[in-house]
């Protein structure tokens, strides 16, 4: 756990524009002595005194991504606190160092850190302290480039030997507050100070002998189990990787989940969502039924009769005693809301622009509210023991490429590495938990390496194939572990600045 927290310590100083302390974190933990799975949602709640009725008197349709009113509480600082309490040994000044150092002394801008950065004065260069924080001299940093932020040097160092209370309730709370009031913003100290992370218990269904473990909502992990359920009673063991038939079963489920995922998915507290339906295997078989062969649905809805009653970072770790520990951390979008709190280093996050303003959603704003996350850890048990920590960073994409890479390794027979490696599929158009118009709608982005056969295949059976950017097929991490050789393996995406290392 302690590597955890320093590694995403780390990746908040070396990848702002992708996470940091102004984000939110959630994190699964496999506790080795007690041989139980952990969960933590660490993500904020938006504005006390940001109402409905607020945003909807300025005229808004959606709550922007850029700017103030798309702030929620940031979670991260806690979340790690609360980690190291309960699984870390070292103390906090000790963890934090290293990213305190490279903060002070600098670091070399890696590729994909260099690819955002280019366009952030062009994306947020209007709000304050973006250029003094980010842009020395006036221009981005290029690849190579040492990049210092001594400011969030003096930010990390104030936490750690403060503690959690230095940044939520301390000098840097009443910065944030000052911040914000001065910038149209609603974000406050009594939001800050209100703020604790909250404990969990994962999630979990079986899929062809494994069991994977998701955190419930306001985050969209359920998606994947709800696409591995309806998946599960096809057999694929006559359906060969990139074939017509594996992408088709594939999109359907993932279009029948994903409707769910659009009216059900929100806040716990606020909304009844009815988690222990949505993965169940008589759910699945319902919803399964929909599915035509060789045929693409033009569209799906929520499964109602059923239900009547009822951009990123990720990180994953395990040690000798065999602890493992699954972790991810955001800002949402490129370098999150453009907000930079004055002297601090760092920016907001701008979680809250997934709300939806229609009335009576689940996901509908209110205060004091969490909003829907598209950030989710996941972890694999076979047999009652550890088999898989892992993650697929990108948004939305996020079940997409978890299911892909259960598949991959479940269903194909590949190796961890292997799983990742393999050409991916994306799907846009499903209805978002965000009320925001469909965008794309229905269309399939095959990543090189995908036979024509296949390409045209599909299109006979009515999907729209397009082409996408790479960019847009996440980002993948996985550490798997041998119980009975006590080995672990590890993978990284080639897509992503990633890495797997073993001390």
């Amino acid at each position: 756990m302690d590597a955890a927290i320093a590694a995403n310590a780390v990746l908040g100083v070396a990848e702002p524009e992708m996470n940091g302390i102004g984000g939110d974190i959630f994190a699964i933990v496999y506790d080795a002595k007690t041989g139980k799975l952990y969960g933590l949602n660490g993500s904020g709640h938006s504005p006390y005194s940001l109402t409905l009725d607020e945003l909807k008197k300025r005229g808004l349709q959606y709550i922007p991504t850029a700017g103030p009113l798309a702030v929620s509480v940031p979670g991260c600082v806690d979340g790690w606190f609360e980690l190291n309490k309960k699984f870390g040994k070292l103390p906090m000044q000790q963890i934090l160092s290293q990213a305190i150092g490279y903060a002070r002394n600098g670091f070399p801008l890696a590729d994909e850190a260099a690819y955002y950065w280019a366009g952030l004065k062009d994306l947020y260069g209007k709000y304050p302290n973006i250029n003094s924080v980010y842009l020395p001299n006036g221009k981005a940093p290029q690849k190579g480039d040492i990049f210092k932020n001594p400011q969030l040097g003096n930010t990390l160092e104030k936490i750690a030997t403060g503690g959690r209370d230095a940044f939520y309730k301390g000098d840097i709370a009443r910065v944030i507050d000052s911040f914000m009031k001065k910038n149209g913003g609603f974000l406050s100290y009594q939001d800050l100070a209100a703020h604790t992370s909250t404990w969990v218990e994962p999630v979990s269904t079986t899929y062809r002998g494994y069991r994977v473990w998701e955190l419930p909502p306001n985050g969209q992990g359920i998606t994947v189990l709800q696409m591995l359920n309806i998946l599960e009673g096809f057999d694929l063991s006559k359906v060969t990787f990139g074939s017509p038939e594996h992408v088709h079963l594939f999109l359907e489920a993932k279009k029948l989940a994903f409707e769910d995922r659009a009216k059900y998915y929100a806040d716990m507290d606020f909304a009844k969502v009815p988690v222990d339906k949505l993965i169940s295997k008589q759910y699945a078989d319902e919803r399964r039924k929909l599915i035509k062969p060789q045929h693409a649905a033009d569209n799906f809805t929520a499964g109602d009769d059923m239900l009547k009653s009822g951009e990123t970072v990720y990180l994953t770790v395990a040690d000798s005693e065999g602890n493992m520990v699954s972790l991810i951390q955001s800002n949402f979008l490129v370098f999150g809301s453009g907000m930079a709190p004055d002297g601090l280093g760092f920016v907001l996050q701008n979680r809250g622009a997934l709300f939806t303003l229609e009335d009576g959603k689940n996901n509908t704003y209110a205060p004091h509210k969490r909003p829907f996350h598209t950030i989710i850890p996941a972890f694999v048990t076979k047999d009652d023991k550890p088999y898989m920590s892992f993650g697929v960073m990108g948004g939305s994409f996020q079940p997409l490429g978890q299911v892909q890479i259960l598949m991959n390794m479940i269903d194909f027979g590949m190796n961890a590495q292997e799983a990742g490696d393999a050409p991916r599929i994306d799907h846009q158009g499903s209805s978002e938990p965000t009320g925001r118009p469909k965008t794309g709608v229905g269309m399939v982005y095959m990543e090189s390496g995908f036979s024509y056969e296949t390409i045209r295949t599909l299109m006979e059976w009515g999907h729209k194939i397009a082409w996408q950017l790479p960019g847009n097929y996440g980002g993948y991490q996985c550490i798997r572990y041998d119980t009975v050789n006590k080995v672990y393996y590890g993978a990284s995406d080639a897509r992503k600045d990633g890495m797997a290392a073993g001390y």
